[in-house]
């Protein structure tokens, strides 16, 4: 192993996750600007800004979707290797880089074929009505052909942020991101290809962070390299890479599956202004979710690394200081939506009809948005520490067991607003969710601490 590696086992932990964390928190506020730019602009198109967004809002459990298969292998595949570098096992770590590459590409191929033959079908049985349907089919069309820049870039990105290069990733992401602002003016008013613009500009900004990522883990300045000889996918490195990403893949392509019962929903009792309202609600939930996502990348290094190295004091260093952390920023950007949700609003939309509703509805969806630290907080442990199982039903009792139940019983339950009942599903789920998070993790996590002591 390379000396310089070993910084992530002796570096003071605060100082490491500050050295780390900064970095993939900023690469996560700018991805975050790769699925916002788009909606900000498109909703600001003249005559048509608020059925555009409604109808690029619709394309959203694809997009989700697509993102959710690079997290499955890269997410999964990035900590496994992380654990290795622990145990001074570089070659099984390069392995598991080199078969999460090939097999991102296959995965690739498949989903770009079925998202250029079946998106209008798709689209429509996702929520899309036929003032919206056009919008939505015009911007999937084009992101399709982008998939496998997508896919590389976000799940091979993993990879040299778990090796500590935390900079570099948040490079990868930024370059992406500034050709994105630019180009989506460019492209939506100034060649008035309105949303097909908005996707174009998304595709060749997610070409050019591919290339600065697979240049890197080509290059010299990795520790982990791509290489011929670990291309072809062995069973024994892969499975356990695709076992431990599974939990990341049910959190977000659930997110596709729940914005579809959602959108369908919402069309149901409120329109296509409470479908274009859930879009905003869903961009506003990210400003939690991608920072969260990218303290728990930060924190990931650090707590593989030190598990692989059976240091019982740093796993749990580590894992409290990014409690504290996620906390903190959760109930911060819960108070400022609380007193000011339409600030939040007005990003998205100038139509005064769709910004007066979505502000109300935004402190409802919004309302256990400050517990959100703690559920982040364990899940990404318990994938930092390769406990696929328990990270599994953490992932699948939120979504799949409280939340999409609680979607269509509500507004059976509380018929005077059933448009708002919708919306309400969410806060419930998500306490519920993380008071049970909370209990399994106490355990699992002591069983670990243990574990490592002995």
């Amino acid at each position: 192993m390379k000396e310089n590696q070993n910084f992530l086992g002796n570096e003071p932990v605060g100082k490491l996750l500050l050295r780390l964390a900064l970095p993939t928190v900023a690469a996560q506020m700018i991805n975050m600007l790769y699925n916002i730019v788009d909606r900000i602009y498109i909703g600001h198109i003249p005559n048509v800004g608020a059925l555009a967004l409604t109808g690029v809002g619709v394309c959203m459990p694809l997009i989700m979707i697509v993102a959710a298969f690079a997290a499955l292998v890269g997410n999964g595949g990035a900590p496994r290797a992380s654990i290795f570098m622990g145990q001074s096992d570089s070659n099984s770590a390069e392995k598991t880089l080199g078969n999460c590459f090939t097999t991102q590409i296959i995965i690739s191929i498949i989903l770009t074929i079925i998202l250029l033959l079946g998106n209008r079908t798709f689209l429509l049985s996702f929520g899309a009505s036929k003032n919206t349907i056009e919008y939505a089919v015009s911007y999937m069309n084009i992101y399709a052909i982008g998939t496998i820049f997508v896919q590389l870039t976000l799940g091979m990105n993993a990879f040299i942020t778990a090796q500590g290069f935390a900079k570099t990733g948040m490079l990868s992401v930024l370059i992406g991101a500034v050709a994105n602002i630019i180009l989506d003016p460019v492209f939506i008013f100034g060649f008035g290809l309105g949303v097909r613009g908005a996707a174009l500009a998304t595709i060749i900004s997610q070409a050019l962070s591919c290339i600065w990522v697979l240049a890197f883990l080509f290059g010299k300045k990795t520790f982990l390299k791509i290489k011929r000889c670990n291309l072809k996918p062995e069973r024994t490195i892969i499975l356990p890479a695709l076992a431990l990403g599974s939990s990341i893949f049910i959190m977000q392509a659930s997110e596709s599956i729940i914005s579809v019962c959602f959108n369908s929903s919402l069309l149901k009792y409120g329109g296509d202004i409470a479908v274009g309202a859930m879009t905003i609600l869903t961009s506003v939930m990210q400003f939690a979710m991608l920072p969260l996502q990218g303290l728990g990348q930060g924190a990931q290094p650090i707590i593989s690394y030190n598990y692989g190295a059976k240091n019982k004091d740093r796993v749990k260093a580590a894992f409290k200081l990014l409690l504290k952390v996620n906390l903190t920023y959760a109930t911060l950007l819960w108070l400022s939506v609380m007193i000011c949700p339409q600030v939040f609003a007005a990003m998205f939309t100038s139509d005064a009809q769709l910004l007066a509703f979505t502000a109300n509805a935004l402190r409802i969806y919004l309302a256990c948005l400050f517990l959100f630290g703690i559920q982040m907080a364990c899940q990404m442990t318990f994938t930092s520490i390769g406990k696929a199982k328990a990270s599994i039903i953490v992932a699948v009792m939120r979504k799949f067991i409280l939340l999409i139940p609680l979607i269509y019983i509500l507004p059976a339950i509380i018929r005077s607003n059933q448009t708002m009942a919708v919306y309400m599903a969410e806060p419930i789920a998500d306490f519920l969710a993380v008071t049970f998070t909370s209990v399994l993790f106490f355990f699992e996590f002591r069983k670990v601490l243990r574990e490592l002591s002995a």
